[in-house]
């Protein structure tokens, strides 16, 4: 057993190293790498049959890219100019011009909404200008909003308060009364209400 054991070990050394053997003078087999005795003889050795180990590749490390997030456009200022706040507007047909501003201006894609008491008052667009008209006697609020291309609302305003005075026809003719001149150039001074001019009913004597 123990001769099996030691052939096993010395299988185990390095391919390079050379064994030899001999018989010792009380007639034990000897296994040793330096041939002293004058009868050792050399061990014959298989080649080992082990494999190196190869070093495990790594796995590649997968870097996500980041997705760059665009901040959103901000605007400095955004206001409705025309009407002024609490302004009051006069006209018999509910007609009015709203102008609206931004700084800076409107950028590439983006558009001006404009709404009446919380509703649009037509498709978005680049105009700032937006002419209303049929506008209900009483107090309303406006506001501006600016969309993106998107239609996402980039910014918007607070309600801004004004009053529409739908003045009658009566009560133009009332405060302007018509002249004759009028008649047929002013709404609240039709021809069919222009009167009669006076006949003088005497002829000149000769």
């Amino acid at each position: 057993m123990r001769y099996w054991l030691l052939i096993a070990c010395l299988i185990a050394l390095p391919v390079a190293a050379e064994v030899f053997t001999y018989v010792d003078a009380q007639g034990n087999r000897v296994f040793t790498d330096q041939p002293g005795s004058g009868n050792a003889k050399r061990v014959p050795m298989k080649p080992s049959n082990r494999m190196s180990a190869n070093p495990t590749a790594a796995a590649p490390v997968v870097v996500g890219k980041k997705t760059e997030t665009k901040a959103p456009f901000h605007y400095d200022m955004l206001r409705v100019l025309v009407p002024e706040p609490d302004a009051t507007v006069r006209s018999s047909a509910g007609e009015m011009i709203v102008s609206v501003t931004s700084e800076p201006g409107l950028q590439r894609g983006h558009r001006y909404r404009l709404l009446l008491d919380g509703q649009p008052t037509a498709e978005p667009g680049p105009s700032p200008v937006f002419p209303l008209s049929n506008v209900d006697r009483g107090s309303h609020n406006l506001s501006v909003e600016i969309l993106d291309e998107q239609g996402r609302t980039v910014e918007r305003t607070a309600n801004q308060p004004f009053h529409m005075l739908r003045i009658s026809l009566a009560q133009k003719r009332q405060a302007k009364p018509c002249t004759l001149d009028d008649y047929g150039h002013r709404p609240e001074c039709p021809l069919k209400d222009k009167p009669e001019e006076e006949r003088n009913s005497f002829l000149p004597f000769f």
